[in-house]
């Protein structure tokens, strides 16, 4: 075996498929600082599926790792590592997917899903959402979840939908959301790992979000990001050195469509200076004259109104964003917010096949040490946290 650093990831190479049999439980007590590393992670895009065999494989690996981690480590420590990049990226090549594979988000999140579904009541944890039409329906299943076990979904339903409204049109670096899953526990915990893709780079961007971290949705809500790619053409609102930008486009939402409307016209017969990376040409006054029609009635009182309301999307925002920098003098930020083990081999052979057998005992050394953890033995977990010592930084 051998360890290698990279950032603050510890990466283990292993030399034999029998030698990467006990890092399967190393990936539960992947030690997290007291600093989330929460944020984004870019991913090149990958075509295909995990086939089924290997798809049914993660799904019962993944039920045994988050029921493990559940009993030794609780639902909060399931969160918190869920919203660490680095630790999600370690689960997602534990469960045999592409270490750089866009498919390992989508892959372990609905592996994660589907392995927990029926046990939600014993765990206390949830996961709603998914890929493409599924992510629309996390509201509802949110609710479903709230009406069922008692508790209050309202909260954790506009959490969900504005860490995706925030990633789509507050934070605009090209990518467009097509991923969004919402994990959360009995206590109002929760966090979110979503995920956009760049139609030109050929590159897909994840961002994670956990409860505990977020002071404020529209600033700064990612404490961290990891990435190795930078957009070219961002507008980024939820920076903290944004903070005018946000207040003049609330105040200018409250004003009269046709004024704002004007303004943007002025603004669109000058000489733009070369910081602006929101362009007027993407930009129709008629459809953000409409647009503010809907804002002028409801006088949003900041900016994270102002993004809740129906219908005001990234083109609004941008709108809005150029004329308070142009017209008032509150500067547009353009700070990119983004800042990466194999186990059992990837779905694709790299960089080395599958082994179903090593795969299905790794499922059963988990398993044997839920069991355990049930009967209020912790043998087989006390051992797994010993192991970790390697991946102790």
């Amino acid at each position: 075996m051998i360890k290698r650093q990279v950032g603050n990831a510890a990466i283990l190479f292993f030399d034999s498929f029998e030698n990467c049999l006990p890092f399967a439980g190393m990936v539960l007590l992947l030690k997290c600082d007291d600093v989330m590393k929460t944020g984004s992670a870019n991913l090149p895009l990958h075509g295909g599926s995990a086939p089924r065999w290997l798809f049914e494989r993660m799904t019962k690996l993944s039920r045994e790792i988050i029921s493990l981690m559940v009993y030794e480590l609780g639902t909060e420590a399931v969160l918190a590592r869920l919203s660490d990049p680095y630790w999600f990226q370690s689960l997602g090549c534990v469960l045999g997917f592409d270490w750089h594979s866009s498919g390992l988000t989508t892959t372990t999140c609905g592996a994660v899903k589907e392995g927990i579904k029926g046990l939600e009541s014993e765990l206390g944890i949830f996961a709603c959402g998914g890929k493409g039409a599924a992510s629309r329906k996390t509201p509802g299943e949110i609710a479903a979840h709230a009406d069922r076990y008692s508790f209050d979904g309202d909260r954790l339903v506009y959490a969900s939908r504005m860490s995706a409204k925030v990633d789509s049109a507050a934070v605009q670096d090209g990518y467009t959301l097509y991923h969004h899953m919402f994990f959360f526990d009995k206590d109002g915990r929760w966090a979110v790992v979503q995920q956009g893709m760049h139609e030109t780079n050929g590159w897909a961007r994840r961002y994670h979000w956990l409860s505990s971290r977020v002071e404020d949705f529209v600033c700064e809500p990612h404490s961290a990001v990891c990435s190795s790619h930078f957009g070219e053409s961002v507008l980024n609102m939820v920076a903290e050195e944004a903070e005018d930008s946000r207040e003049v486009s609330s105040s200018l939402a409250c004003e009269k469509p046709d004024k704002i409307v004007r303004d943007l016209k002025r603004a669109s017969e000058l000489s733009l200076p070369a910081r602006h990376a929101v362009l007027l040409s993407e930009i129709h006054p008629d459809r953000l004259h409409r647009a503010l029609l809907n804002t002028y009635e409801r006088c949003p009182k900041n900016f994270e109104e102002l993004l809740g309301i129906h219908g005001i999307g990234a083109k609004s925002i941008r709108s809005l964003a150029l004329i308070a920098d142009l017209v008032y003098g509150a500067p547009i930020c353009v700070r990119d917010p983004a800042l990466f083990s194999f186990a059992h081999g990837g779905k694709d052979g790299t960089p080395y096949p599958v082994d179903r057998r090593v795969y299905d005992e790794s499922i059963d050394v988990i398993k044997r040490a839920v069991e355990q953890a049930k009967l209020g033995s912790s043998e087989t977990a006390a051992a797994l946290r010993r192991l970790s010592r390697y991946y102790e930084l």
